[in-house]
């Protein structure tokens, strides 16, 4: 009968080892767990976390929500490229972005010459299951949410699919997905690349 061992630590943590040259970008839908997943990829590689949402509300002094609803949608879009842009044209780290940035062809290729990018792919089910544990998503606040998600899948996942790197997002503990998607990085040229070499090929 066979028996299931325990891998060693050090087998464990053999991803780990990875130092990538190039800031590691996550995309992907709200609930995708891009902050979650991140903290935990950047905790297991040594490097600084940012959540781009975050980020925006320190410089606007505002929530998201509170943006969207004062300043609309134009606006908090043009905030977030720029906060992007300046986040990776600092040192390397962990950016977990927020669910349309990666929808903006500016950012995307801010991304594409300064990081590696990650699509956290989730099914709706799962991704429904998470959001509606919070209210403070602008927008899903309609009498459907469940539907405008699922519009937000048709039209978005063909783009996040350009993404360097895919990692799927289900029910799993979250230490698994980072473990995932650390490996995944591993085996991707680009994330061992810094951002000149990149620009020059």
């Amino acid at each position: 009968m066979d028996v299931q061992t325990e891998p060693t630590a050090a087998k464990r943590r053999a991803p780990d080892v990875l130092r990538p040259a190039r800031s590691i970008v996550l995309v992907g839908l709200m609930g995708a767990g891009k902050s979650k997943i991140g903290r935990r990829i950047a905790a297991r590689l040594g490097l600084p976390f940012f959540d781009s949402d975050e980020e925006i509300e320190a410089v606007a002094g505002e929530s998201i929500e509170e943006i969207f609803t004062n300043r609309g949608e134009a606006v908090f879009r043009n905030g977030e490229r720029r906060v992007i842009a300046r986040l990776l044209a600092g040192p390397v780290h962990v950016l977990a972005t927020g669910g349309g940035a990666f929808m903006d062809p500016a950012t995307r290729q801010v991304i594409a010459q300064r990081a590696v990018s990650v699509w956290l792919r989730a099914e709706l089910d799962v991704l429904f299951a998470r959001v509606s544990r919070r209210s403070n998503r602008p927008l899903l606040k309609t009498p459907d949410p469940r539907g405008v998600l699922a519009e937000l899948i048709d039209r978005r996942y063909p783009v996040y699919a350009a993404a360097d790197v895919t990692v799927d997002s289900g029910d799993g503990a979250p230490d698994a997905t980072a473990g995932r998607a650390i490996a995944a990085l591993a085996r991707c040229e680009r994330t061992g690349l810094p951002p000149e070499e990149i620009a020059g090929q």
